[in-house]
């Protein structure tokens, strides 16, 4: 027991401590170890305290940091929106922040194809360039950021990507975020991306990566929130957990995101297995782990599987889910006295969380921190640019190519450019998007490359029905005070109050200030925009009223609102989104008073308004373009306003962001067929986030393209593809299936005919295929005859471009047994590598297989090496297809022993 003179001492430094110790609740030795923990019983009051001394281990840093805090603040740094402690010196700091494919909803950014686009260009060393860029303009313009004060959503450097669930069936609107269904392809590019993002100092954080969703979550995103995905363990530990295993492994990922459904009968982010015995003990995980927006309210709002926020609070941390997006954690106060959870447990999770801090150098000198002098110079860079060309390049399948109808001539007279995906420049993003300063569409790109080609555009359809195209609002039906142009008053504020700083004449709306401010004189994050005139359409009909727009934004015709998005719609996506009203009956050269406000408050700013006009013969006038061209590129297929994340679309083929039916909408389908039946010859570029049910496509037009949403470059770099200035090289990381009936229910998680391992059926185009301007020959086959159970396997190849064109293949390789039990996989992916290889030359390639290709995965979850005969099947494809790829296939055989 100390002695009265030094109690005395202990209480006499409460003052300086600034803290709320509750007696009742730490006791006495609560009470010294605490302030023992304040180092003020180690040195004078002014002496640097250990979180603040970069020599220290990190652990020693954090332990110091979290002793102390009081238990209310504890608590707050476990919501994503974490508050500042001034005493401490911990300033604000927001973990949300995203990088699926580019920096998203932070203003301008690099935007390279969508996930599922990276991956189909099978190139690991792309997907850690790719992933280098995306971190270099993270913390650019995170320092940027901070620098003026603003440390609020989409700004920090812990980036909720990369998303590598199973891409298990094409009707999950979110598979357009993944890599595709394939888990050895997916942990491979997982790997790389991590690596990029995360950096290579032995000290020091780059920016933190953030595997999502675990576990065993793809659809349906309507339920989502209370979902109960249910499999065997064979299936659990085959097909839904490799890649996840592979990314913490190897890839080294410091974060985790836990998924918003149950899996078999247990919340996701409160499973003591997923959480504890397979991420922690199993796989050794030592970061923090995330739960999914709003996922901890679910258990009690939605899988009942709690009763209260304490409850589902409680046992999500003890489970060991650290850090709460969105406000449940809060309750762990209470949850405190309640008894439902200890002081040491949210210890735990608080310390995993500022261990990334600490990593991330937010604690040091920005001179010792690397990755804190990346110039600003670097988002938007000429190489970046350059970069997402390449990637979109690489990205491009080559689906079919009868009679080299592929590349183009550029001597032709006109072309006739076809399609409602022609020049939609939002569609090219994806979702989880940043915006870029001059997106390509596909009708600019094809312009560009051929200026002296009559280029004649039709839209032709709209890409649903139901979902009409929304365009611009053009200037000339927009006037003030009977002058052209609207009136646009600038506010030095969000809320439109006071009067205007600036007034002036816009043609129409239609602005992107990006993170900057319409003027320097104005707050980038504080001010608002007053827009206001007369429309005066010039057919009457039914028109539907939108706006694209990141900042708070309403329309109000006449005095009504018509359109409106909310803070919390900018707040929770934060990239540019379309809000449309209903149809409204206008009258032709009848004048509305218009009014556009729009206020921003953090991030980017963009406001576009648009309109559906009054349905006009799309059809017709497309047919009437098609006649009078020499060729015809139609580019069709979906938009990320009809497949995503929980959306509300409810049209024929699309409901809530997944899809009831995989073929093209019945409008786009009927415009192929008659544009086709014109007789000019038909190139089809696909743009589409899943796979698509392209039959008669398939069987009557001559050249298809799958172009996936290949971010900023897309235009350029479909029409280097196009007219030959490019050898397409990518390969499909899905299966295209014929139809939907080829599939089990898409609420059944069990594996039976999804993805290629288990699909006994026909593919229309099988997974890793892809054709090339080029034609390669596989030859000089080694394989090992026998090799031992559980060990890799070394194999050679030669492979020789024997065309008159360098071209790119993607040697892939593929086991199968006939020992395996009729439950395993039909074959698995085992290695791949993309190669160059010039006109004429032979490139002899080594692939090592990992021993886990010559394996299966039994009842129990556990994986057995079975002795026997294994077919190594190594080519530009899977083996035993009926549609083949620009190459041949070689075949041989491995006994295996144990």
């Amino acid at each position: 027991m100390p002695s009265t003179k030094l109690v005395r001492k202990y209480i006499n430094v409460l003052s300086l401590c600034k803290r709320t110790i509750r007696l009742r609740r730490v006791g006495f030795l609560g009470v010294l170890a605490a302030l023992i923990s304040c180092n003020t019983l180690q040195g004078s009051k002014d002496s640097k305290p250990a979180y603040l001394n970069a020599r220290l281990p990190v652990d020693q840093r954090v332990n110091d940091l979290v002793g102390r805090m009081t238990l209310q603040e504890k608590v707050d740094q476990m919501l994503n929106q974490a508050p500042a402690i001034e005493r401490l010196g911990i300033p604000e700091y927001n973990w949300w922040s995203e990088g699926l494919h580019g920096v998203a909803r932070a203003g301008l950014a690099t935007v390279f194809p969508q996930a599922i686009g990276l991956s189909a260009t099978w190139d690991e060393d792309l997907m850690f360039e790719v992933a280098d860029a995306i971190s270099d303009e993270a913390r650019a313009k995170h320092h940027a950021f901070a620098a003026q004060g603003k440390r609020f959503i989409y700004q920090g450097l812990t980036l909720w990507s990369p998303n590598i669930n199973l891409f298990r069936d094409p009707r999950w609107g979110r598979g357009q975020e993944t890599y595709g269904e394939d888990p050895y392809l997916t942990g491979r590019m997982a790997v790389q991306f991590i690596k990029g993002l995360q950096g290579d100092d032995e000290r020091y954080l780059k920016t933190v990566a953030t595997v999502k969703h675990f576990a065993v979550h793809s659809g349906p995103e309507p339920e989502r929130h209370e979902f109960d995905a249910i499999t065997n363990q064979r299936e659990l530990y085959d097909t839904y957990l490799p890649q996840f295993e592979t990314a913490i492994k190897e890839g080294g990922a410091q974060s985790l995101m836990c998924a918003y459904n149950r899996y078999n009968g247990k919340a996701a982010c409160a499973s003591h297995q997923l959480l504890d015995e397979i991420l922690r003990k199993n796989w050794g995980f030592e970061g923090f782990v995330v739960s999914d927006c709003g996922a901890i309210e679910d258990l009690h709002l939605h899988h009942k599987v709690t009763r209260t926020p304490e409850e589902s609070a409680a046992i999500s941390v003890k489970a060991g889910t650290d850090l709460n997006c969105g406000k449940v954690y809060s309750s762990l106060v209470e949850a405190v006295e309640q008894g439902l959870i200890d002081e040491a447990s949210i210890d735990r999770a608080v310390k995993r969380l500022f261990t990334a801090r600490m990593k991330l150098g937010m604690f040091d000198e920005s001179k010792d921190v690397p990755y804190a002098n990346i110039p600003y110079s670097t988002v938007d860079s000429a190489e970046h640019k350059q970069l997402a060309l390449d990637a979109a390049r690489k990205s491009l399948v080559l689906l079919k190519n009868d009679n080299q109808t592929l590349p183009l001539s550029k001597d032709l007279q006109s072309i006739a450019v076809i399609g409602p995906n022609s020049d939609q420049w939002l569609m090219l993003l994806g979702n989880y998007n940043g915006v870029p300063s001059d997106p390509i569409t596909p009708l600019r790109g094809i312009k560009e490359k051929l200026p002296n080609t009559q280029i004649l555009f039709a839209q032709g359809s709209d890409l649903a029905d139901g979902m009409p195209m929304l365009n611009p609002i053009p200037a000339e039906v927009l006037t003030h005070d009977q002058q052209p142009g609207l009136l646009a008053q600038f506010y030095g504020n969000s809320k439109l109050e006071g009067e205007p700083v600036y007034q002036e004449i816009n043609a129409n709306v239609d602005v992107n200030w990006s993170d900057k401010a319409p003027r320097s004189d104005l707050n980038d994050d504080d001010f608002s925009v007053r827009w206001s005139g007369q429309l005066t359409p010039k057919r009457t009909g039914n028109y539907q009223l939108g706006v694209i727009s990141t900042c708070n934004t309403n329309v109000y015709l006449n005095g009504q609102k018509v359109v409106s998005t909310p803070y919390h719609f900018r707040d929770e996506y934060g990239d540019p989104r379309t809000k449309k009203s209903e149809w409204i009956a206008l009258d032709a050269n009848q004048t509305y008073q218009l009014e556009i406000t729009a206020a921003e408050t953090y991030a980017d700013a963009q406001v576009q308004l648009v309109w559906a006009q009054p349905p006009t013969d799309l059809l017709e006038n497309a047919l009437s373009v098609v006649k009078k061209a020499d060729a015809v590129v139609m580019f069709m297929g979906l938009t990320p306003r009809l497949e995503g994340e929980e959306m509300d679309v409810q049209v024929d083929g699309f409901r809530g962001g997944d899809r009831t039916k995989i073929a093209l909408p019945q409008s786009q389908q009927e415009l192929i067929k008659r544009v086709h039946a014109l007789g000019k010859p038909v190139v089809m570029v696909v743009l589409n986030g899943s796979a698509l049910a392209l039959n008669w496509e398939k069987e009557n037009i001559p050249a298809i393209v799958e172009a996936w949403y290949p971010g900023q470059a897309a235009g350029s770099a479909i029409a280097d593809v196009l007219f030959g200035d490019y050898n397409p090289g990518g390969r499909l990381p899905v299966t295209f299936y014929q139809s939907e009936s080829d599939l089990p229910a898409f609420e059944d998680y069990h594996l039976t005919q999804q993805t290629y391992r288990y699909f006994s059926g026909e593919a229309l185009y099988p997974f890793g295929y892809g054709l090339s301007y080029s034609h390669f020959q596989y030859s000089d086959l080694l394989v090992p005859s026998k090799v031992n159970a559980g060990q890799p396997v070394t194999i050679q190849v030669q492979v020789t471009n024997d065309s008159k064109r360098d071209g790119d293949e993607v040697v892939q390789v593929y086991v199968s047994s006939k020992t395996w039990p009729k439950n395993a996989p039909i074959r698995q992916l085992a290695a791949f590598s993309r190669i160059n290889v010039s006109a004429g030359a032979a490139n002899k390639m080594t692939l090592e297989l990992p021993a886990e290709a010559f394996s299966v995965i039994n009842e129990n979850g556990d994986r057995i090496y079975l002795p026997g005969e294994y077919r190594v099947s190594v080519g530009g494809g899977q083996p035993d297809q009926k549609v083949v790829p620009t190459s041949n296939i070689l075949n041989a055989v491995v006994h295996m022993i144990r």
